[in-house]
């Protein structure tokens, strides 16, 4: 209250409380926490957390050293010291009543099961690929995001860059022509193994949890082979081989394809080119391969990596890892390359941005 003959002061209340000059106000932003701080969660925390409209409040890791340094990135984008950091994502789901939606980036053992406790929490996800290890999985995902209203999306982001989509419009939109086969580059490996390293000393606790780090897996001694570098991708207890790669590729070759609704009918799999030849309910052929130049077996039309290719009678359109620009089997098919993209963008109203 101002009293009679009192001189009232100006309040100003910061731009960015308002939500003005581009800033985005903190009651508008989606409060997000991580789940799986590693190579790649620490790759998409860098990429999510300079997005305007998003506050980073937590992040969760077994491993101390990751998770350390994921609160890091998170206090010197803001400036504080506020983010917590966790070692159980159960504690972490529990106490975090104000986190909105959370980034899962573990192990894919840890993929399905932490999407489901974080969705029963009330979070949305996103989810790096694979989604899961098995179709039960997968089925038991979708069903906990229809029966709790929760929005969940996998971390399949060539589906958001320019070549890959420009390729899968040009076969979903008919420029092509009627497409009889179409290949995804699956990279599986011939070093996938079913058996054990050799049992090491297990860390302090609070450096990492064996326990926590394994989760749903089965049990085994702990090795730091598992844990560094991505080490536990060689292992069938952990990893999914032919799927893991399969989630970006498969995906990208059924969105040119236009199909959600996928049935297998035939499979044909011959020595010596380990590519996997695979029949669709429409007649369609999708072919399963190798890359050339690497330790998989080489198939002669194919460089880069992570790839689609859709073969048409008026052409083929491919895209990849490593490729300056879409590949197609003429250069007048490139004219169109503008005009796809913004087909594609007033289509599903979704920006080049796959965290959008």
């Amino acid at each position: 209250m101002v009293t009679a003959g009192a001189v009232a002061l100006p309040f100003y209340v910061p731009v960015p409380v308002l939500g003005r000059n581009g800033t985005v106000a903190p009651s508008e932003r989606i409060v997000m926490g991580g789940i799986g701080m590693g190579g790649r969660g620490s790759g998409d925390l860098a990429w999510m957390v300079n997005e305007p409209d998003v506050q980073w409040v937590a992040v969760c890791d077994a491993v101390k050293g990751r998770r350390d340094a994921a609160k890091n990135l998170v206090d010197a984008k803001y400036g504080n010291r506020d983010c917590a950091a966790y070692a159980d994502m159960r504690q972490f789901l529990a106490e975090r009543t104000d986190v909105e939606a959370v980034l899962i980036a573990t192990g894919d053992r840890w993929h399905a099961l932490a999407a489901i406790w974080a969705m029963r929490a009330g979070k949305d996800v996103y989810c790096e690929k694979p989604a899961c290890l098995t179709m039960a999985q997968g089925q038991a995902v979708a069903e906990t995001a229809r029966r709790y209203a929760r929005i969940y999306q996998t971390g399949a982001q060539r589906l958001s860059e320019a070549n890959h989509v420009f390729a899968i419009e040009m076969a979903r939109s008919g420029r092509l022509g009627p497409i009889h086969t179409a290949y995804a580059d699956c990279r599986w490996r011939d070093g996938f193994r079913h058996d054990w390293l050799p049992a090491q000393p297990e860390p302090a606790k609070d450096e990492l949890d064996w326990d926590l780090w394994l989760g749903p897996s089965p049990w085994r001694p702990y090795n730091a082979g598992y844990v560094n570098g991505g080490g536990w991708y060689h292992f069938y207890d952990f990893a999914t081989d032919v799927a893991m790669w399969g989630a970006h590729t498969v995906a990208q070759a059924l969105a040119g394809l236009d199909m959600t609704d996928v049935s297998f009918i035939e499979f044909e799999y011959a020595e010596p080119t380990k590519s996997m030849m695979t029949r669709l309910s429409n007649g369609i052929k999708l072919v399963l391969f190798r890359v050339a130049g690497s330790v998989w077996d080489p198939c002669e039309f194919w460089h880069g990596a992570c790839g689609e290719r859709f073969d048409g009678p008026n052409g083929w359109a491919a895209a990849a890892d490593g490729y300056s620009g879409p590949d197609v089997s003429s250069p007048s098919l490139l004219r169109d390359f503008k005009n796809v993209l913004a087909d594609y963008m007033d289509r599903t109203q979704r920006p080049m941005n796959h965290v959008r």
